[in-house]
Order: C-alpha cells, then sequence, then structure tokens
C-alpha cells in the first residue's frame, strides 16, 4: 500500500510539473481540453524528462495508428521546434508515420534530433520502414509493371505540349526512365525530345 500510494505522489508531482511546462496545453497540438499524461515509449521512470501533457485526441491517434488524421498533425509544424527531448522524438515518430503524405516529410527534413535523442525516437521501430513496400509502383495500361529501361508503346495520341507534333497511338518509346516522385509518370524520348508521359497512356513491349 505504501509503494503504490508513492507512486501515485511520483505521478502526481510529474504532472503538476507538465502542466507548468506546458502552459496548461497539449505540448503536441496546444488543445487545453482532455488533457493527462503520457510516458513515451518504450521506457520510462514517470519522470517529467520522459512524459508529456497530451490532449485525449493525439493519445488515441497515436496509440491506434488507424485512427490518425494527418490534417491533425500539421500542428507539428509549430511543436517539432519544442526545446523538450519528449516532444521531439513523438514529433519524429508521427512525421515519420505519416510522411508518405508529402509534408510531414518536408518537416522531418528540417527537424534535428541528437544522437541520443533520435536513438530514443527510433526505439519502437517507428523507422524502421521497408522501402520497398511503400514504394509505389509504375504500372502501365495493363497493370503490368515498368522498370527503367524498358521499351513502351503508346496506346494513344498524345499532344506534346512545347514542340509542334503530336505522338502518335503505337510509337515505341525505348529506354524510359521512371520519375522516382510520381509513380503515374515515366520519361521518355520522342522524336528526338524528353518529355515526361503518363504511364496509363503506355502498354510495356514484351
Amino acid at each position: 500500500m505504501r509503494s503504490l500510494n508513492f507512486n501515485k505522489l511520483i505521478a502526481m508531482t510529474t504532472e503538476s510539473q507538465l502542466y507548468t511546462r506546458s502552459h496548461s496545453q497539449c505540448e503536441l497540438c496546444s488543445n487545453p481540453e482532455n488533457l493527462a499524461l503520457y510516458e513515451v515509449p518504450p521506457s520510462s521512470n514517470g519522470e517529467a524528462d520522459d512524459c508529456l501533457l497530451i490532449c485525449s485526441t493525439c493519445r488515441e491517434q497515436i496509440n491506434n495508428p488507424e485512427t490518425t488524421e494527418p490534417n491533425h498533425w500539421r500542428c507539428l509544424n509549430d511543436s517539432m521546434w519544442s526545446q523538450v527531448p519528449a516532444v521531439q522524438v513523438v514529433a519524429w515518430r508521427m512525421l515519420t508515420r505519416l510522411r508518405t503524405e508529402g509534408w510531414p516529410q518536408d518537416l522531418l527534413d528540417m527537424l534535428y534530433l541528437d544522437e541520443e535523442t533520435m536513438a530514443w525516437a527510433k526505439a519502437t521501430g517507428e523507422g524502421n520502414v521497408d522501402t520497398e513496400s511503400v514504394t509505389a509502383k509504375h504500372l502501365d495500361s495493363n497493370g503490368a509493371e515498368l522498370e527503367a529501361g524498358d521499351t513502351v508503346t503508346l496506346t494513344k495520341d498524345l499532344t506534346v505540349k512545347g514542340a509542334n507534333f503530336t505522338a502518335k497511338r503505337g510509337t515505341a518509346v525505348r529506354g524510359i526512365s521512371l520519375v522516382a516522385e510520381n509513380p503515374e509518370q515515366i520519361e521518355g524520348r520522342i522524336n528526338g525530345q524528353q518529355i515526361v508521359i503518363l504511364t496509363k497512356f503506355v502498354k510495356k513491349s514484351k
């Protein structure tokens, strides 16, 4: 019983420290309502440096990835600059989880964590992403996967913007390259000009 009361006292002390540190608002999204102590995993001894004061919305989405609403986490654009390592850790984890949205990757590129804090951030495996599983594939009009160097055939007439010709249906485009940031686009040379072509308008040649 004495140990239980002691632990409760520590939690109350930590929570009061967090309310002071956070000015009584969520340390991630600044919401002043439904606040509670959150121990940042994987290991926390219950001290303020290892905890955050966060709202119920942030807690739910952190603990249940399937409920994550990307736009809610635009708040990290401000809170990621916190000098509190625990805030930096959770910001890094959420931005990493959401990086396929585009804008979170831009914030990740700006976010600096020292070596110790980065090790803490990665300790739960949030950053251990199988790049092959998240890299979108370039597929032709029939769903066949395209690879750099393939030859494709146009499936419709394409007007080439900025040029005075139309690439005719059936034109072969050899030695294509893939547009890394957009799985719906490839590049190829037609009539001596390097152009961008939508994958839905090509068919891979066997």
